[in-house]
């Protein structure tokens, strides 16, 4: 058996479902689970409509719902065999009079809750993967629908829901094997899940395709792709650099550092079932089926490049921590730390003196409630606004001259604090946002000049 998740710019119209069933009816022999993301911009337009509602603009949020069904219908229908046109009328009809009726409640309440927000947004993947049922059936298919629901359990921590992992892979390994064995493709929503007692949750945004790794786990499948609308993992971001290159294949290890420090292909979690089943994670161009894409596996794969790619993250903000009060006293990072965990804020980097602490953050919702609470035990500033660049490679660690030739490569550019990750598979450092740009091609200048041909395309 094996994972395809197909995200939603793979999804995004009747044209591109069609080109998924040509993908997936060629790999019929492999034993396909399908897990679908919304179709296009589907939830973007369900939490637009939830906040209009809230906002008091409940006819116009009743407006957008019904522009939104027309957008499935259409699709739907070109997507459909004529006898099963009332399936798919029914499957409309049933999900948008609950939409309605949550964009009402919502209109009365006045407030979007974490709750709610999953109420509604979750509702994108399962009109996708009925949908998509449906038209893999016309494409001559035996399709099974599963709700996702019905088999990843999480906790109730909405928005952001945590999978409980024994209940999940007993009821998929219960659910999924039976199906496929008996010649059904199963189609699934990703990026959805519910509690023990049957509460709608979601895994985050992106979370389509944690949904995938955590079925591949589940079933023991012997692959996991991961469709989408690039070739595959590149050596930087295409819209800086477009002619980046292509790896052909990289590490777990490397690959969940280049999604946590911000490369777009890959969900941040996804790696970790994988990594736990030793599964083979793919990344594949729905739009060009044919390329080999990245491979990602267990171990490291030696490399004559001691970088294979560069990530960054944008908007990041530099918070410096001073205290002269503190020299030489213990327990200063734990007091600092507890402030960061009061509010749920993550910290990226950290830079440390004996009197002084610099660190990143992502997000600023609670910035002004940190800044406070910190001043109590010291001085504090922000900085302007930043942006962090790392570097990724398992060449790093052992590498020679890595930093000098960073440093070398940007010379002209202010560098604001600079970290080698506790992994050993990344250099990250902070620059000014304005010089981001400047600062990535610099750099891979620096390092993707020469390619190793046995990982690179």
């Amino acid at each position: 058996m094996i994972v395809m998740k197909f995200g939603g710019s793979s999804v995004e119209s009747a044209a591109a479902v069609e080109r998924v069933a040509s993908i997936v009816r060629d790999r019929l022999a492999c034993r396909p689970v399908v897990v679908v993301s919304a179709m296009g911009k589907t939830t973007n337009k369900l939490l637009a409509i939830a906040r209009a509602a809230v906002d008091g603009s409940r006819d116009g949020a009743l407006d957008q719902l019904r522009a939104l069904r027309e957008f499935h219908e259409e699709h739907g229908r070109a997507l459909v065999c004529p006898r099963d046109l009332p399936e798919l009328e029914a499957i409309l009809d049933e999900h948008f009079r609950e939409l309605a009726e949550l964009v009402r409640g919502l209109a009365v309440l006045g407030e979007l809750t974490p709750r709610s927000i999953d109420a509604i947004s979750s509702y994108g993947e399962r009109l996708s993967s009925r949908i998509i049922s449906l038209a893999f059936r016309r494409a001559g298919m035996d399709t099974a629908f599963v709700d996702s629901r019905s088999v990843i359990v999480t906790d109730n921590r909405h928005t952001q829901a945590a999978p409980q992992y024994g209940q999940t892979y007993a009821r998929l390994a219960g659910a999924i094997p039976p199906l496929v064995n008996g010649g059904k493709v199963v189609v699934m929503g990703g990026f959805i899940g519910a509690t023990e007692s049957g509460v709608t949750t979601t895994l985050g945004r992106g979370g389509s395709d944690f949904s995938a790794a955590i079925v591949g786990a589940g079933i023991g499948a012997t692959e996991i792709q991961i469709w989408t609308d690039v070739d595959g993992i590149l050596t930087a971001d295409p819209s800086i650099l477009p002619d980046a290159h292509r790896l052909k294949i990289m590490s777990f290890a490397e690959a969940a550092e280049l999604a946590y420090f911000g490369a777009k292909v890959l969900h941040p979690a996804t790696v970790i079932p994988a990594i736990e089943k030793n599964i083979p994670v793919l990344v594949l161009n729905s739009r060009r089926p044919e390329f080999p894409g990245t491979r990602i596996v267990a171990e490291p794969v030696p490399s004559a490049n001691p970088v294979k790619s560069i990530a960054y993250k944008e908007k990041i903000t530099i918070l410096n921590i001073t205290s002269t009060r503190m020299l030489m006293a213990h327990g200063f990072l734990r007091r600092i730390f507890e402030v960061f965990d009061k509010y749920s804020t993550a910290v990226d980097m950290i830079s440390t003196s004996e009197v002084s602490v610099s660190l990143t953050i992502d997000n600023t919702a609670r910035l002004d409630d940190i800044c406070r609470e910190l001043r109590e035990i010291a001085d504090v500033q922000a900085g302007d606004e930043s942006a962090i660049l790392c570097l990724v490679g398992d060449n790093i660690r052992g590498g020679r001259g890595i930093a000098a030739r960073v440093f070398g490569a940007l010379r002209d550019i202010n560098v604001r604090m600079i970290s080698e990750g506790a992994s050993q598979l990344n250099l990250s450092l902070v620059v000014a946002q304005e010089d981001l740009n400047a600062a990535v091609r610099a750099l891979h200048q620096e390092f993707f000049s020469e390619l190793d041909p046995e990982l690179f395309y």
